[in-house]
């Protein structure tokens, strides 16, 4: 088992989108809520690649691309955000998840003067929660989701460094 991390660069634009939407299509109301959000966010970071390689990464698994994640450091040195970030369908309940967040957090950890990392997830991922309690994030409030209330509440993490 061979696990590497590369730079968004090094794929193309489209990759983000579908990686999402694999490791949600658990519950095809996913995809109609959060589609666009999606495309989006892949077009934002492959038309920005010049400030967006150094924030985040592809997560591969013998050379196959199965998950990738994304921060925010618009905010240092108060706190980085975590934002999207997924494993494929596949590859999900084998630990990967937790070794994105891992290599994820070390990175984060380099920016001078960080004092947290923050993220926000949702009752629907169930895992995510676990995931990011298991490298110690706490969880510090929850809030209601009235645009997306299959979701579930929102769920505000914090990993103070």
């Amino acid at each position: 088992m061979k696990i590497e991390f590369k730079k968004f660069s090094e794929f193309e634009r489209g990759i983000l989108y579908k990686q999402l939407l694999d490791a949600y299509s658990f519950d095809i109301r996913c995809k109609s809520a959060w589609e666009k959000d999606w495309i989006e966010y892949d077009n934002f970071f492959y038309a920005n690649l010049r400030f967006t390689n150094d924030c985040g990464f592809i997560m591969l698994l013998n050379g196959e691309p199965i998950g990738h994640i994304s921060w925010d450091p618009r905010n240092l040195p108060r706190y980085v955000a975590i934002g999207h970030n997924c494993i494929l369908t596949k590859y999900k309940g084998k630990g990967y998840g937790h070794i994105l967040l891992e290599e994820a957090i070390r990175r984060i950890k380099k920016y001078v003067g960080i004092k947290k990392i923050i993220v926000t997830t949702n009752e629907i991922t169930f895992p995510a929660q676990k995931n990011y309690e298991s490298v110690g994030f706490k969880q510090i409030k929850r809030r209601l989701n009235n645009e997306y209330p299959f979701s579930g509440d929102y769920i505000d993490y914090e990993l103070i460094l």
